[in-house]
């Protein structure tokens, strides 16, 4: 078989997962490296054994050998790239949030319509094996339907600053960058329900707290202490049309004991919770069961699901499949995304037709 080749545009920390699982899947070349940068181009082309290396996207999208691309460069960029890429006639991974507002992520959709090819958002985390293991439950009705989800991502000290606490480049702060992983993770597992209303709350009340000692975080490669315009922390209810309801709350920085990470998720037959760990409760017997799976990774596997995300794109577009986080996909999470910010900004609830 062809192998399919691709171009990495944007060779930042994340392309980092991107490198490595198309290096280690058969069927996919690492053919070209794109960076504004171009000495970082060059050195990752070098890495991993890239034929060519580029410092403008658009000169990367006029080589007809590239295959599809992979889209990991800041959030506001990534409509403008993805469209362009689709309109060169490349297949595209691009690194969530679709983009930075609804009105682009519409574009992109109708990008992907007007091509033919494929894109997939990513949502890495419905990639991950402990929610492939949760969603086979759900699918076969064992937690019946689920009319609640609640999730939590909090960091007591963790605004990576550069341009993810530029407003400018990234559309926002926790939400758009660690929410929305959260957040998708609910709706893909309560069977991505439309979205009916939304009440959101941001936070600017602590800022990136660059003078707390004794305490490491990851700290973006451009990070500068005096620049910091997104929100510290935000909450929200999402109420979807089949009366199912969303919790969410998310925080770079937050006076907290400890980092939390938490998704459950509750139906009229069962419940789970899949972070800090997959657990399934359940009823037989007239007896309330905590039911643990024997698996490898009960928790969120970073390499695995990143592997298994390269794998399922690369698989897609060499058996013509349908991915299982397409645009379309991509759109909805920004209505959310944009509606908690706007319910904040309006101080008042926000509705869907």
């Amino acid at each position: 078989m062809k192998k399919v080749k691709i171009g990495v545009i944007g060779a930042g920390s994340i392309s980092e997962m991107h490198f490595n699982g198309y290096e280690k899947n058969p069927y996919a070349e690492i053919f070209a490296v794109c960076d504004v940068n171009e000495e970082r181009a060059k050195e990752k082309a070098g890495l991993y054994k890239a034929t060519k290396h580029y410092s403008d996207y658009r000169e990367l999208l006029l080589d007809k050998e590239i295959d599809a691309v992979s889209i990991c460069t800041w959030n506001h960029s990534h409509a403008e790239i993805s469209i362009a890429a689709l309109k060169a006639g490349k297949h595209v991974l691009v690194e969530k949030p679709l983009t930075t507002s609804v009105e682009k992520a519409l574009e992109i959709e109708k990008a992907v319509k007007e091509s033919g090819k494929l894109l997939q958002v990513g949502f890495v985390r419905r990639y991950a094996s402990n929610t492939k293991i949760l969603k086979s439950f759900i699918d076969a009705g064992d937690l019946g339907s689920i009319y609640y989800a609640k999730a939590s991502c909090l960091r007591r000290l963790g605004n990576p600053g550069g341009w993810f606490s530029d407003k400018s480049r990234s559309g926002g702060g926790p939400l758009i960058d660690i929410g929305v992983h959260v957040i998708d993770l609910c709706w893909y597992l309560m069977g991505r329900p439309k979205v009916k209303s939304i009440t959101g709350n941001t936070y600017r009340k602590l800022g990136n707290r660059s003078h707390i000692q004794n305490l490491s975080f990851y700290q973006a490669a451009d990070y500068d202490s005096s620049k910091n315009d997104v929100e510290d922390m935000t909450n929200a209810l999402v109420r979807f049309e089949n009366g199912a309801s969303l919790f969410v709350d998310v925080s770079f920085t937050l006076h907290a004991k400890k980092d939390e990470t938490q998704v459950k998720l509750y139906g009229d037959k069962g419940g789970a919770e899949i972070e800090p760990e997959l657990h399934i409760v359940s009823e037989k017997h007239n007896t309330i069961l905590n039911v643990t799976p024997q698996v490898d990774y009960l928790t969120f596997n970073f390499t695995q699901a990143f592997q298994s995300e390269i794998d399922h794109f690369i698989e897609c577009i060499t058996e013509n499949k349908e991915t299982i986080s397409p645009v379309q996909d991509g759109v909805e999470i920004m209505k959310i995304l944009c509606g908690i910010y706007e319910s904040s900004e309006k101080g008042m609830e926000v509705t869907f037709s």
